[in-house]
């Protein structure tokens, strides 16, 4: 197949725009926490960019899309360090599995590896929410840099290389399952292990910044676009019900968010807006090109009112989920791809499926629910397995003096603001 420039430009686009959704990410996390651990925060979403990159050229996108449409659990060494991974697509010649399959590509080869890159970089870095104020740094790298080879690569065969959800039949247009559901039982995994925070819940931990959050979440819609219509892998008619079905989802999913915020608390909260927004961009992943835009609202909807539930589940169970990305990614994650069993249809995206509100029965749905609770376990069993051992050997808590003192003094020397000798009259002397 040949290439064609105006999807290898939109790919260049949606390339860079999920990429930028990594500092977003980190905005929208370093608002929440306290000011003494900011610049910890913002360090493990931006290390994730520089460690992961690497590691994907040199071994995990051979681990994730090697042997192509296999069915199997994951990939083999074909492009081991991105070998074969070549600027043009017919380079790989015509029996090429990327010729044939249903993903048949018109955009360069190494383009798309580069686009898949930047969901591996994301997906680990939404774990650092869950595990705020308490985590070493040097922990966290050595578990995202082994979790990213253990987990990310074979689920992302699974689904996304053709492996055997694929050929089940599951349906996960952007990553419900591969990056929301995936890191989600992660951070489920490392919050029980970690223990809390000294003195959650009953001493109040409030956001330092709530404007840095809503920068992170514009940041992160924005960015989304590339998220999900780009997963279309061309600009056409799928990718652009995908980037409408992305924006309405997260808009209505804000509106159910606040509304039941509203009418339990009395008050509406930014911070509440903010979280409902990326729900609703979390739940519509699985389904943005599968679906119309009147199941899209449904779903987001759905899943701002869902989502706000989900977060008391950290209160009635005692896991430390410090920012709530259990509550958003896990339950949003699964929220959208169960969802996509009944609201898929095959009138928007051919090669998708009709779900049981369009004549397709029960099928979908079963695949959906097979899909997400083999991420689910999958994930959260090797998570819990590799940070435990992780914490044998070096251990992955901060000791007390160091969490009292904050992440940015005692992991990396700094602090985020700096106002001199100010007294507290505003004087300086």
């Amino acid at each position: 197949m040949a290439l064609d420039s105006g999807n290898t430009a939109w790919m260049l686009i949606a390339t860079a725009l999920v990429l930028f959704m990594t500092p977003g990410l980190a905005f929208f996390y370093g608002g929440m926490v306290r000011a003494k651990n900011v610049l910890g925060m913002l360090m493990q979403n931006f290390f994730a960019m520089g460690l992961l990159a690497v590691l994907w050229v040199l071994l995990a996108f051979t681990l994730a899309f090697g042997a192509f449409g296999n069915g199997g659990l994951i990939g083999n060494f074909d492009y081991l360090g991105f070998k074969h991974v070549g600027a043009q697509v017919i380079e790989l010649g015509t029996n090429s599995p990327w010729m044939t399959s249903p993903l048949a590509l018109t955009i360069p080869f190494i383009l798309f590896a580069a686009y898949q890159m930047t969901f591996a970089i994301i997906t680990p870095a939404l774990i650092t929410g869950a595990t705020a104020d308490r985590l070493k740094f040097g922990a966290y790298a050595t578990f995202i840099a082994i979790w990213l080879i253990l987990v990310y690569a074979p689920v992302a065969h699974w689904v996304f290389g053709g492996g055997w959800l694929a050929k089940l039949g599951a349906l996960d247009f952007a990553g419900g399952a591969v990056v929301h559901i995936n890191a989600g039982a992660a951070a489920l995994a490392l919050a029980i292990l970690l223990g809390k925070r000294r003195g959650w819940p009953k001493e109040g931990m409030h956001p330092h910044s709530l404007p840095w959050t809503l920068i992170g979440t514009g940041i992160l819609w924005f960015g989304w676009a590339g998220f999900n219509a780009g997963s279309a892998l061309a600009a056409d008619g799928v990718a652009a019900q995908a980037i409408l079905n992305t924006f309405v989802a997260a808009s209505a999913a804000m509106l159910g968010w606040v509304l039941a915020e509203w009418l339990k608390e009395g008050k509406p909260t930014t911070l509440g807006a903010a979280s409902g927004a990326v729900a609703g961009l979390v739940a519509i992943t699985p389904c943005a090109g599968y679906v119309g835009s009147l199941a899209a609202i449904g779903i987001g909807f759905a899943a701002g009112i869902i989502c706000l539930l989900a977060i008391q589940l950290k209160f009635r169970f005692g896991y430390d989920d410090s920012l709530d990305v259990v509550g958003v990614h896990l339950v949003g994650g699964l929220t959208g791809a169960l969802l996509l069993g009944f609201f898929a249809e095959k009138a928007v995206n051919p090669a998708g499926a009709d779900g049981v509100f369009f004549g397709g029965g029960f099928t979908l749905l079963g695949h959906q629910a097979v899909a997400s609770l083999s991420v689910l376990a999958f994930s959260l069993v090797v998570s819990l397995a590799l940070a435990k051992v992780i914490d044998l050997v070096i251990g992955l808590r901060v000791s007390r003096e160091d969490e009292y003192a904050g992440l940015d003094l005692s992991q990396h020397a700094e602090t985020a603001y700096n106002f001199g000798d100010v007294a507290s009259m505003g004087r300086i002397g």
